[in-house]
């Protein structure tokens, strides 16, 4: 097989619904030319046996890269499967994120050398989360507003983020105070770069180690490109137990360094 223009990266961790409605979206993608890699933080066989079924339906390879349980080690993960990808152009998502058709394709046409692209998601609640089927990922319902609201999404401005398109989408890129920032659900950028600034910082736990990608990323001279508006995906609802004060506390620590001493290359990353 040719190697495929682009890698994706899904992070997960026991989360089997989610993930293969996530894995479904991606097979909806009008821009065909990637391969997925499940960056898996040491799942039961449940993921192991879903990616196996999937596999055989899926118009794309699955390559499935696992760990041991260790904890919250997605850090760790991250960086074996950076490794594990066989494109030039990586873009990373998470296991709760479902993607509109065209999300791949956004990434694909805005890429670009010295950049790495930010993008956003739309936060579903439960009821929504778990009340989507295939059929509406297949027939793209659970991106149309009407179809949301129906279910008893309110009107506010970040319906924007799923109506939006041309113009209005690129404008609103454009204004968003949101920075645009390296974010582990929806973002994208170029494989060597990655490896230039060694991947993620093994150290970090919960709480903003994409973000320390990102800031180690623009230290080495790169920019970003804000797809909020463009880029979309819906983000399924879930608990987060392996959140905790201590983690935040040692990132934010680390986050700090890294902008004040302009680190580049993280000693804690993919090569040791």
């Amino acid at each position: 097989m040719d190697t495929p223009r682009i890698s994706i990266i899904i992070s997960t961790y026991n989360a089997e619904e989610w993930l293969e409605k996530v894995l479904w979206g991606f097979n909806c993608q009008t821009f065909k030319n990637f391969e997925v890699v499940i960056a898996d933080d040491g799942s039961g066989p449940k993921t192991k046996a879903l990616l196996e079924d999937l596999g055989e339906k899926v118009s794309y390879e699955i390559v499935h890269v696992w760990q041991e349980d260790d904890g919250f080690q997605k850090s760790r993960i991250l960086n074996k499967a950076v490794k594990a990808c066989s494109a030039d152009y990586i873009i990373m998502t998470d296991g709760d994120c479902i993607p509109r058709e065209d999300f791949v394709h956004v990434h694909h046409i805005n890429k670009q050398k010295g950049y790495f692209i930010s993008g956003g998601y739309y936060m579903l609640p439960m009821n929504i989360s778990k009340l989507i089927t295939l059929d509406d990922i297949q027939e793209q319902r659970c991106f149309q507003i009407d179809w949301l609201k129906e279910k008893g999404i309110p009107k506010t401005f970040k319906n924007n983020k799923l109506t939006a398109s041309g113009i209005i989408s690129k404008f609103l890129n454009t204004i968003t105070p949101t920075n645009a920032s390296w974010n582990g659900h929806n973002s994208s950028g170029w494989k060597k770069d990655i490896l230039n600034v060694n991947g993620f910082d093994e150290r970090m736990q919960y709480g903003g180690q994409d973000r320390e990608l990102g800031e180690r990323l623009f230290n080495f001279g790169l920019k970003s490109k804000q797809l909020r508006y463009s880029a979309v995906c819906v983000h399924l609802d879930h608990k987060r137990g392996y959140k905790t004060p201590e983690s935040i506390a040692k990132n934010r620590k680390i986050r700090k360094e890294t902008k004040t001493q302009k680190h580049v290359w993280s000693h804690y990353g993919i090569t040791k």
